[in-house]
């Protein structure tokens, strides 16, 4: 009797990529997969894509190495579940995608990979990485200057490489100064809205110009707003555990005294930062006299 050459690769803990390309493939076989993975396509597992592309970001944020891995594995289960789909559509397979991603690779890092020279300056190698991928958007027949940018993306990343794309063509406001007068002019627009339609449309202007504003000044939005709402959350944390100390809970409180309680988390965290960094305080860099 021989074994399932299949089973024994899904059972392989060292079976590495086949084995996981093979564990797909089994969950999505007509008649003895598993239903629920039977039902998926693109559309219905795009969500978890993007909620597992979040997993990563968030796992790197908190520095929680432990979990990384696992995460990393969420999000290339992700694309072997989408080439999959697609190989039983007969469209391309998942070695069709690693190729196409090596090849795009090779392409754009001919400095690397080609005769080019390697000596470049940051500002030279961004120049070149520009005229690389005009030539990929001319090739696909993208010929407007906005054309590619994926409609899927967070709104607040797609606004930043909307604005990106622009300034490459030079409609670009010359320092973050015309910008901030900018938003000080949509939130005075937004504070006049007249109706709810008005009111939305305003606050998005608001929200592109701030955008803007952070490619300006070459902060990641997502970034910092995911920062900001950890700093919510920790602080509100704050005020419940002081309020918990008291034996009552948020509702129980008012404002003034969650305010009050807000202003005494926010100060202890100025204080454990600056004891952290004695250095970053008093305006000096460790190493700076060594």
């Amino acid at each position: 009797m021989t074994s399932d050459p299949s089973a024994d690769l899904i059972h392989d803990e060292r079976g590495g990529m086949p084995r996981l390309l093979e564990i797909m493939r089994r969950l999505r076989h007509p008649e003895t997969g598993c239903p629920w993975d039977l039902e998926q396509d693109f559309a219905t597992i795009a969500p978890y894509t993007i909620e597992e592309a979040y997993e990563v970001a968030d796992a790197i944020e908190r520095e929680a190495w432990d979990e990384l891995k696992g995460e990393l594995g969420d999000l290339l289960f992700q694309s072997v579940f989408h080439a999959q789909m697609a190989e039983e559509r007969g469209l391309f397979s998942f070695d069709d995608v690693a190729n196409t991603m090596s090849d795009k690779m090779v392409f754009r890092h001919p400095h690397v990979f080609g005769t080019e020279s390697n000596d470049k300056s940051p500002e030279q190698q961004t120049a070149d990485w520009e005229k690389i991928k005009a030539a990929e958007r001319a090739a696909k027949a993208e010929k407007g200057v906005l054309d590619g940018v994926a409609l899927g993306l967070p709104a607040l990343l797609r606004a930043v490489k909307l604005q990106k794309r622009a300034a490459r063509v030079g409609f670009d406001w010359p320092s973050t100064d015309e910008v901030i007068d900018k938003i000080v002019e949509e939130a005075q627009e937004l504070r006049e809205a007249t109706d709810p339609d008005h009111a939305e449309e305003e606050f998005g202007d608001l929200l592109f110009v701030m955008a803007n504003l952070a490619r300006h000044m070459d902060i990641d939005p997502e970034q910092a707003l995911r920062r900001a709402n950890a700093k919510f959350t920790r602080r509100f944390g704050a005020i419940e555990a002081a309020l918990e100390a008291q034996g009552k809970r948020p509702e129980d409180s008012d404002l003034a005294e969650m305010d009050a309680l807000w202003d005494a988390a926010k100060a202890e965290e100025k204080a454990r930062k600056s004891a952290a960094s004695p250095a970053r305080a008093n305006g000096t860099q460790p190493g700076a006299n060594s």
